[in-house]
């Protein structure tokens, strides 16, 4: 089982009670569906979840976004 990390999450009160919701009809607990949804976002974004081969080492598991723009800045990325 990969880690889990705990994170506190601020949200307004009807966008929970929505995602809960939602949840309840899929089977799903309300973390798992707000995990369900961050990843496929991140997939239909091209930002696919990368496992790194060294953990201290962030280069190994930087994603090049198409096009050849680093992620999140919009100007290419360096060779």
């Amino acid at each position: 089982m990969p880690d889990r990390k705990p994170f506190l999450l601020r949200i307004d009160r009807n966008t929970l009670d929505a995602v809960q919701r939602w949840a309840d009809d899929e089977l799903r607990s309300l973390n798992g569906q707000i995990e369900f949804l961050l990843r496929r976002v991140l997939k239909e974004a091209g930002r696919e979840i990368r496992v790194a081969e060294d953990p201290g080492d962030r280069r190994k598991s930087a994603h090049k976004s198409p096009g050849g723009r680093a992620p999140g800045t919009g100007k290419p990325e360096p060779e």
